[in-house]
């Protein structure tokens, strides 16, 4: 009979195991997105109210606090730069041959007349440390089962008060998301639409974002290639690096 209740307990703590709880899946995401340093290439196609453009660029990025970015399409872009280093984001364009801080209320501005603000590449990337996490409900989403969960932030200065998230239980990667204002107003969505394997991780390879406050049908976000901790040289996040 001991041996009977003592199985018993366990088949019951391994059930209670399967559902880990918001904020480990949170912690699991963000692993799955960490990485030392990371070079990429994308491309990003703006389907605006007046037309489609593609824009083409390279980043470099360290850590959480410092990427450069390289645009090098269309001419009208190619070669202004972008600098992140801690909460403090630069540009600087080869026409005006100007280097401008964005700042303030600049950081809501669309970046590049895409559905992507300089707000949204600021904010802190790890999910789990600037907001609390529970499971709603399970859902299946493209043939895929995943934990839909709510989060909520634990800053007041957060872009986003409140996030819906819905997680493939088995990649840990968020297929789709839900942006909301502290009224409880939806800002924005993003659906990742194909993934791809790099090493041993899942990884986004096309997104779409939307600004549910603007015209247009959205942006693309193509991850073209992306390698993981690989050498970048210090002199790449540094102002002067904007000029050469």
């Amino acid at each position: 009979m001991k041996i009977l209740i003592a199985l018993l307990f366990m088949y019951g703590s391994m059930l209670y195991a399967e559902t880990p709880s918001g904020e480990v899946i949170l912690e699991r995401i963000d692993k799955n997105f960490d990485a030392k340093t990371q070079i990429l290439t994308a491309t990003m196609i703006v389907k605006g109210r007046r037309g489609t453009r593609t824009v083409k660029s390279k980043t470099w990025a360290e850590g959480e606090d410092k990427a450069f970015t390289e645009y090098l399409s269309p001419a009208r872009e190619k070669g202004t730069k972008m600098l992140k280093l801690g909460d403090e984001l630069w540009t600087w364009t080869p026409s005006a041959d100007r280097t401008i801080k964005i700042a303030g209320h600049m950081l809501r501005q669309s970046m590049m007349g895409s559905d992507i603000s300089y707000e949204d590449i600021m904010e802190n990337p790890k999910l789990s440390e600037i907001y609390d996490s529970k499971i709603i409900e399970e859902e299946e989403l493209e043939g895929r089962a995943c934990y839909v969960l709510g989060l909520t932030a634990t800053q007041d200065n957060i872009a986003y008060h409140s996030r819906k998230l819905w997680v493939d239980k088995e990649r840990y990667l968020p297929l789709k998301e839900e942006r909301f204002a502290k009224s409880g107003k939806l800002l924005k969505t993003l659906v990742i639409n194909e993934v791809f394997k790099v090493g041993n991780r899942w990884y986004p390879k096309k997104m779409t974002f939307k600004d549910v406050l603007k015209k247009g049908s959205g942006t693309e976000f193509i991850i073209d290639s992306i390698k993981f901790n690989v050498k970048i040289p210090n002199y790449i996040f540094s102002k002067a690096a904007l000029r050469r």
